[in-house]
């Protein structure tokens, strides 16, 4: 959504002392989007904390102090800075000033601040999209790790430091590796199409995996989240509601975990949950690594009640687990062989586990795209606009609270006490809001912006 030059105006005019609206912006400098940024900085009166004021004691203290003044938004271009303060919890969300409406934050997940807290003062939230999910659910249907390995470890049996293409046993156990796969794997391999694809979490990133793997993969699309979809929604995408995670996993063929949070903080998928999945049903996880019990999935990848899986976060990063480096490549089992014979019976457990390193939304093109989204999204929240891309709406509350906020990933925070007053006064600016509820829907609001 773009600023236009009267959206500028209107910042300033709604500004509480006559001046422009403060953002807070923390942690890197904008890289790629330097002409809306140059915009942006027209805009707003653009702030930003050392990296040692970023430190969570001194933050809290400047919060405490209100050594920024009162500031109207909070700006994070980039996740891997920014978050020196820690995790966004009520402890440090209700050190913020009454004039903070918008948290704009690169990323895709924000299991990193309390949503509930924040939407008890009132926020929406946004989230970046990626789609490095799609490649996961086809490894888990072709079984590249075990085709990768086979391909090429064998090199590195003799000389793990480098390859070995010069030994004639090495090149003879790679040649027969390469070719029980080739044989092998055709019998366990499947295409996608006409499979069911149950998606955890239907929100933008779980949308795009869908549209993407039932147009162009021919899956057919169930989901279960925790607010279902408005029907239009659920009729374009092709989706089937499940009303609980059980049932989901129950009949399908593979499972994305990619919903931005779970309730309390647990894991969503543990021994109890993987009862009740579809035997030889595949899963993939590109939400976070915390939201898998890791012993439980490498449980179930044993007893073969899933047959692949591929992970792109991990529970106690930058650690991997052990038991599923291990299924990764069977062990090594492919690389032990020096007959065809033995060969084959190493691949009665070969490598069935995807194991990356958090890519999931690691391209330039993200980068460009959540530092304009954030800036959009503050330009349209400021501007008395709808957030861009929100997404905890359903912890908005329409009223008793003194200051409109929002969270955006590409995040939108703050708290508002909407009322009509008898008498607009200059401290009051007009807004035509969807976000305080639906006794408000459609109606326009009055939100105060200035001290009692």
């Amino acid at each position: 959504m773009a600023s236009t030059p009267s959206q500028i105006k209107h910042f300033e005019v709604l500004s509480d002392d006559g001046r422009r609206p403060i953002v807070l912006h923390i942690g890197d400098s904008i890289k790629y989007n330097l002409a809306t940024y140059t915009e942006f900085s027209q805009a707003f009166e653009v702030i930003r904390p050392s990296t040692a004021e970023r430190e969570r004691s001194e933050f809290k203290k400047a919060l405490k102090e209100r050594r920024w003044g009162h500031f109207s938004a909070i700006f994070r271009p980039f996740w891997g800075t920014g978050g020196e303060m820690g995790r966004w919890d009520a402890d440090l969300i209700n050190l913020l000033p009454i004039s903070v409406k918008v948290f704009a934050s690169a990323g895709a997940g924000f299991d990193w601040a309390d949503t509930k807290v924040l939407g008890e003062r009132g926020p929406a939230a946004a989230e970046a999209v990626a789609d490095f999910a799609v490649a996961m659910v086809i490894s888990t249907f072709r079984h590249l790790p075990w085709c990768m390995g086979a391909a090429t470890l064998p090199y590195f049996l003799s000389t793990p430091s480098s390859p070995d293409f010069t030994t004639a046993s090495v090149a003879s156990t790679a040649s027969k590796t390469f070719q029980a796969c080739h044989s092998l794997a055709t019998a366990v391999s499947h295409n996608p199409r006409n499979h069911v694809l149950g998606i955890i979490g239907l929100g933008n990133i779980g949308q795009q995996i869908a549209a993407k793997l039932g147009s162009a993969f021919g899956m057919r699309i169930a989901y279960y989240d925790v607010v279902r979809k408005p029907a239009p929604l659920e009729s374009s995408l092709g989706a089937t509601y499940h009303s609980s995670l059980e049932k989901l996993l129950a009949m399908s063929d593979c499972a994305v975990l990619c919903t931005p949070a779970s309730a309390d903080g647990r894991p969503i998928i543990t021994t109890d949950v993987l009862k009740h999945i579809k035997k030889g049903s595949r899963f993939v996880n590109v939400a976070r690594g915390s939201f898998v019990d890791e012993e439980a999935l490498a449980d179930a990848l044993e007893d073969g009640r899933i047959s692949a899986a591929a992970l792109d976060v991990h529970a106690k990063e930058p650690s991997v687990s052990q038991r599923l480096v291990k299924m990764a490549f069977g062990e090594h089992d492919i690389v032990r062989s020096n007959s065809q014979k033995e060969a084959k019976s190493s691949f009665d457990h070969p490598g069935k586990v995807m194991l990356t390193c958090h890519n999931a939304g690691g391209t330039v093109e993200t980068h460009i795209g959540f530092e304009e989204l954030s800036m959009r999204n503050i330009m349209a929240v400021l501007g008395g606009q709808k957030a861009i891309t929100p997404v905890n709406m359903h912890y908005l509350k329409a009223t008793e609270y003194r200051a409109l906020s929002a969270m955006i990933n590409a995040t939108v925070i703050g708290a508002a006490k909407i009322k009509r007053p008898a008498k607009v006064s200059p401290w009051w600016g007009r807004y035509i809001s969807e976000v305080a509820g639906d006794e408000f829907k459609g109606q326009p609001l009055l939100v105060e912006r200035g001290p009692k």
